[in-house]
């Protein structure tokens, strides 16, 4: 049985004024993303493409303040958050494996420097 303690959030707070999104997870980490990276981080289509098209995001924008302005968050079932940001846009559902599996703290990153260099850049 896979422990689902790692992708599971107790506590999920957008502090708008400061730019961040802070996740509390089941295992005791904690996760901290700035408005920007979760920006560049979402996954719908219109950002990450599809059927073979790039998304906007593999344009690499510019974004603007606008588009990096956390308006509001809200649970997607028990398994995501949707964003709506200054522009509009709200259709990426982030995950939370995909917001744990892509957890910016200094831990993480080595983690996962070092499981690419293991399997040749496979996750």
């Amino acid at each position: 049985m896979q422990d689902t303690s790692r992708i599971t959030p107790v506590r999920i707070d957008a502090d708008r004024g400061a730019g961040t999104l802070r996740l509390e997870w089941a295992d005791g980490h904690e996760t901290i993303y700035d408005t920007v990276t979760l920006r560049w981080l979402c996954p719908c289509a219109y950002c990450r493409g599809e059927a073979g098209q790039p998304g906007w995001l593999d344009t690499n924008p510019k974004l603007s303040a606008e588009q990096t302005r956390l308006v509001d968050v809200a649970l997607v079932g028990s398994y995501a958050i949707q964003a709506t940001w200054g522009d509009g846009h709200a259709t990426g559902y982030h995950t939370f494996r995909l917001l744990r599996d892509h957890c910016p703290c200094l831990v993480c990153a080595r983690e996962r420097h070092a499981h690419e260099a293991e399997h040749g850049g496979l996750r």
